[in-house]
């Protein structure tokens, strides 16, 4: 196996973790960044969950990749907004 080379098999449906602070537009903000990457993801899916003082908030985002392009390409978005912390 090379480096070019992925264990993803596309297309597929891949759940994506961000997390960051629980402050109003969070989610809203991150289903923006989503949905620019794949207009048929639904909001209404995201899964959260809150930490234990609910200082931060995580979201699992299952979104449809059809490429490594557009997967890095989300991820890039993902790590580049302001209201993210960290995407896994």
């Amino acid at each position: 196996m090379t480096l070019t080379d992925s264990l993803i098999e596309y297309p597929c449906d891949f759940p994506i973790k961000v997390f960051g602070q629980t402050q109003q537009g969070f989610i809203q903000a991150v289903s923006e960044v989503v949905l620019r990457h794949d207009p048929a993801f639904s909001a209404a899916s995201i899964v959260t969950r809150n930490s234990k003082a609910a200082r931060y908030v995580s979201l699992t985002c299952t979104v449809h990749v059809t490429s490594r392009e557009q997967l890095d390409a989300l991820y890039q978005d993902l790590c580049d907004h302001p209201l993210i912390v960290m995407v896994l």
